[in-house]
């Protein structure tokens, strides 16, 4: 029986999707709101949501596992600002908002941010 492939694949390579993903969760996590397509918007959310789990639970090997996927000021951004942020909420820290299409090549556009 087929089953269904998890994950976008947004006409990339593994190594150049992976580069991509990290990039785009790395911008959110700066500056907390990025624009995007809804197709990006909703593949990063799961994974930002993942991240702050991890930082809230604080500790080294999360710090190392973040970093794995996040640049230092990023990684750093998100244990001293976001996850304190995020102590008492046990999920959905992530809210997507759709905006309507692109106007050169019709793509849904999505707005990505945290809640507060």
């Amino acid at each position: 029986m087929w089953k269904r492939k998890k994950g976008r694949k947004f006409h990339r390579e593994k190594d150049q999707r992976k580069a991509f993903i990290k990039s785009l969760l790395g911008a959110l996590i700066m500056k907390e709101r990025i624009e995007t397509t809804q197709a990006r918007a909703k593949e990063i959310s799961g994974l930002a949501e993942k991240l702050i789990t991890k930082a809230k639970a604080g500790g080294l090997s999360s710090r190392r596992l973040t970093s794995k996927i996040l640049s230092y000021k990023a990684s750093k951004k998100l244990f001293e600002k976001l996850a304190p942020q995020y102590k008492d909420r046990k999920g959905g820290y992530t809210r997507v908002l759709k905006t309507g299409h692109r106007k050169g090549d019709g793509a849904k556009k999505a707005i990505i941010e945290f809640v507060k």
